[in-house]
């Protein structure tokens, strides 16, 4: 497997406010009051970003995508996913800044109905990122550059309910009261470029 991606093979998940598929793009315009979280630490729980997904059995893969959004507003974030239901799902994106305007590229990954999340500072005012999402069965690696080339680690971490079929793509939300539009581009699909790990053995099974 190593191919480019035809995004007209996507299919929405949620409402969007408008989205196209085309054969070198898809875009969407996010909807307000829309976002992905489950519980922890806010106890709020929200269940309605927007998604462009196709779905796969494979368990080794890797997926690379271009976002770019216009985000100006508190929140507002636009990236890469998978999705399996309302309960276990991952994410990572460049989201707008909150109290101060720092953007902030995070991930969020949700087992069994509760969400984490980890960031990393991003340079103000970016509107362009690159991700690849790795997977190794019931794992996931995700990664983000700025310029399609250099791609820095996100997080190493596991779906516990990702076996077999699996829905993965991109999505786009604005938490609060606002919309904008997001592009997706250079979408390639490949076999899955994150090595088996060569160091420590695997503890003994006890």
């Amino acid at each position: 497997m190593n191919s480019d991606f035809d995004p007209t093979a996507l299919r929405p998940i949620h409402t969007a406010a408008d989205f196209r598929l085309l054969p070198d793009r898809a875009e969407l315009v996010t909807l307000p009051h829309t976002d992905l979280w489950q519980r922890t630490y806010y106890g709020f729980r929200n269940d309605n970003a927007p998604m462009l997904v196709t779905e796969t059995d494979r368990p080794y893969f890797s997926f690379t995508v271009r976002t770019e959004a216009d985000t100006r507003h508190r929140f507002d974030q636009c990236g890469i996913a998978v999705y399996l239901d309302s309960d276990n799902w991952l994410k990572a994106s460049v989201e707008h800044g909150g109290k101060d305007g720092v953007p902030l590229l995070g991930s969020v990954v949700t087992n069994a109905g509760w969400s984490d999340w980890a960031t990393c500072p991003v340079t103000p005012g970016t509107r362009v990122m690159w991700y690849r999402l790795s997977r190794r069965g019931q794992d996931f690696r995700l990664e983000a550059s700025e310029d399609g080339r250099a791609f820095r680690q996100l997080r190493i971490c596991r779906l516990l309910a990702a076996a077999g079929t699996i829905p993965f793509g991109v999505y786009a939300c604005s938490p609060e009261d606002s919309s904008f539009r997001a592009v997706f581009t250079d979408f390639v699909l490949t076999e899955c470029l994150w090595a088996a790990h060569d160091g420590q053995p695997p503890d003994p099974e006890i």
